[in-house]
């Protein structure tokens, strides 16, 4: 299977003391458009807006 599946963490919500929040998605192993890690912004519930989350590994 070429893709890998990945977790997005919120960046931002550690910062303030709330729980972040996670996304699910799959990436294509072999991409050299992101050779790092992968950020999307994507809402976060606890936080009520659009946050950047990056890839855990």
């Amino acid at each position: 299977m070429p893709r890998d599946i990945i977790i997005l963490e919120c960046t931002e919500a550690r910062a303030e003391g709330k729980s972040p929040s996670r996304y699910v998605t799959t990436r294509n192993k072999k991409s050299l458009r992101t050779p790092g890690r992968l950020e999307k912004v994507k809402f976060n519930p606890a936080l009520k807006r659009r946050t950047v989350h990056r890839e855990l590994r």
